[in-house]
């Protein structure tokens, strides 16, 4: 290998390790950039600056950013399931890395957006709080864990809370707008209030739209004012509810899920890192679905 090469590898290999924390398998997550390549975005060790085209407010602790993409030949390149990774020098200097997946089409030619949720004390979604239209924010990538079959399952399940919607969303938005994909998509998806609940308008568009291809199921912790009971589920998404309500292990099936790491291990049992999915447990294991059958964002 070239030495200028591998000293960039070295460089970069610390911090980007200890932002998203991989750990050991750092050099396998530059290794698959190369399983992921796109037209705008440049892997890991080149990063590219988009500027901030529009901001807009989605929830009370929620934004959506729509980064402009250069003007390069073709679309960005993302594929399907795939994240990018953003990065910023924050308090004082502290180079901090998120992952975050797009929510708009994966065949966009012109923007990139971002969903992002303002957690307490997070370091990397104050970063974006604190920007402006016209700022720019530097990404990597992209990063994909996940290489999806158009066709391949009869059904998929979604499970997600709150900001883990993302990549559930993505998934079921372009899967249910291609007319050759025929999967039945069913997501539930929890939140603290009615009023938390980020790319409402877009789910209930899809069920519209495409009642016959996909369907969502909204819970809610907290008891709902002046709301029609019908449209949402009191409490959590629990072990009887998915033992009644989505396909059975012996079905030709795919669960994907992501969420806060609670309602992870509830589910699954939490990721390992990035990359490495982790031992299945929860209540998935118990209702004798595989680890090939289950799919952690």
């Amino acid at each position: 290998m070239n030495s200028n090469i591998l000293l960039r590898q070295k460089s970069i290999i610390p911090w980007l390790a200890g932002s998203i924390v991989i750990g050991g398998i750092t050099i396998t997550l530059y290794k698959a950039r190369r399983t992921s390549r796109s037209p705008v975005f440049n892997g890991f060790i080149s990063p590219i600056d988009l500027p901030i085209v529009k901001i807009i407010q989605e929830t009370h602790d929620t934004k959506r950013f729509l980064f402009k993409l250069p003007e390069t030949p073709g679309k960005s390149g993302l594929s399907l399931t795939s994240m990018i990774l953003a990065s910023g020098n924050i308090n004082g200097g502290k180079r901090v890395i998120r992952p975050y997946t797009p929510i708009n089409k994966i065949d966009s030619d012109d923007t990139i957006e971002l969903l992002i949720k303002q957690m307490p004390n997070g370091k990397m979604s104050g970063h974006f709080f604190n920007l402006k239209e016209g700022d720019t924010m530097q990404f990597r990538g992209p990063v994909s864990t996940y290489k999806y079959q158009q066709n391949k399952f009869d059904t998929v399940t979604l499970l997600g809370a709150g900001s883990g919607i993302t990549p559930l969303y993505q998934l079921a938005s372009n899967v249910v707008a291609s007319p050759d994909n025929m999967t039945k998509i069913k997501l539930l998806y929890g939140n603290k209030t009615i009023n938390d609940i980020p790319l409402k308008k877009e789910l209930d568009d899809l069920q519209r739209m495409h009642p016959d291809k996909f369907q969502v199921e909204y819970f809610v912790s907290e008891t709902p004012k002046n709301q029609k009971m019908e449209s949402f589920h009191i409490g959590n998404i629990n072990k009887t509810f998915l033992k009644d309500n989505i396909p059975s292990a012996t079905e030709n099936t795919q669960i994907f899920v992501c969420g806060p790491t609670g309602f992870m291990k509830a589910m699954c049992g939490d990721k390992k890192n990035l990359l490495v999915q982790g031992t299945l447990s929860g209540y998935l294991k118990e209702l004798g679905y595989s680890k090939t059958q289950v799919h952690k964002f």
